[in-house]
């Protein structure tokens, strides 16, 4: 499940965000009510590929999208 880039939970962020309506603004904003300052920009750079996502923003991005951490790095359960 290797995406090009340096980051390999970007089309998991995407896909989780879209099945609960959410753009990329306001999961920004959800991250924020978390401690995590990640824009919309930096968002859009996650899904790409292009941004690489530190362990704790992993942590917050599972919260906000309301999902496993492990889902998100394609592990199967």
């Amino acid at each position: 499940m290797a995406q090009t880039g340096q980051n390999l939970v970007g089309k998991r962020v995407k896909e989780a965000r879209a099945k609960v309506r959410l753009t990329q603004e306001e999961l920004s904003e959800r991250l924020a009510k978390l401690g995590v300052s990640i824009d919309r920009a930096g968002v859009a750079k996650i899904e790409a590929g292009i941004r690489s996502v530190l362990d704790f923003e992993l942590v917050a991005l599972a919260k906000a999208l309301e999902v496993k951490v492990v889902w998100l790095l394609g592990i199967k359960e």
